[in-house]
């Protein structure tokens, strides 16, 4: 069975541009421009998945992907931190979440649960040909570590931006083929 699964991280949001920890909030209107851009360079996909989260679902909307809500795909749950910014947590305890994959002192998911989550996925059958999933920067980075193989301590070291795409095949395992920007971010 031949696969090949495009991973489309949501476009920019409030959060993102503050530097801070997502709390549901919609994209912003540079997200919406971008994915207005990206559209026209878009391929049909055979099958598509969106995550549950809002910005996840109106970044689907506005690229003109059809797709089914899948649960597996939500975002790293940051528990007590959401919504807050990098600036606004102990330096200390960052460091401890930047630098472990161990439990979070914000009392939410571990690098380590996610990863564990997004490869349940990933084994299950996705079908044949060309799959798209709109999800997080957090579930690409996820799915790259499980592709190559890695330890989940690589997962702080792949650097994902709203609406770059990575794509993973699948033949008899999955593999990694590249990871790159769907459109050029908006930067007024």
């Amino acid at each position: 069975m031949a696969t090949t699964l495009t991973l489309i991280s949501h476009g920019s949001t409030e959060a993102f541009r503050r530097a801070a920890l997502p709390a549901g909030e919609p994209l912003d209107r540079f997200g919406a421009r971008d994915c207005a851009r990206a559209r026209e360079r878009l391929r049909r996909f055979d099958r598509a998945w969106v995550a549950p989260e809002l910005r996840a679902r109106q970044t689907a909307a506005a690229l003109g992907i059809e797709a089914a809500v899948e649960p597996a795909l939500r975002d790293l749950d940051s528990g007590s931190w959401a919504g807050k910014g990098l600036a606004e947590i102990a330096p200390q305890l960052l460091a401890v979440w930047l630098n472990d994959t161990a439990p979070p002192p914000h009392g939410g998911e571990t690098v380590t649960a996610l990863i564990a989550r997004v490869a349940d996925w990933m084994k299950s059958p996705i079908g044949e040909g060309h799959c798209a999933a709109v999800t997080h920067p957090a579930i690409l980075r996820a799915a790259i570590v499980h592709a190559i193989g890695a330890d989940a301590s690589a997962f702080r070291r792949i650097d994902v931006a709203p609406l770059d795409a990575a794509v993973l095949s699948f033949s008899d395992r999955w593999r990694f083929r590249s990871l790159a920007p769907l459109a050029e971010p908006s930067v007024d």
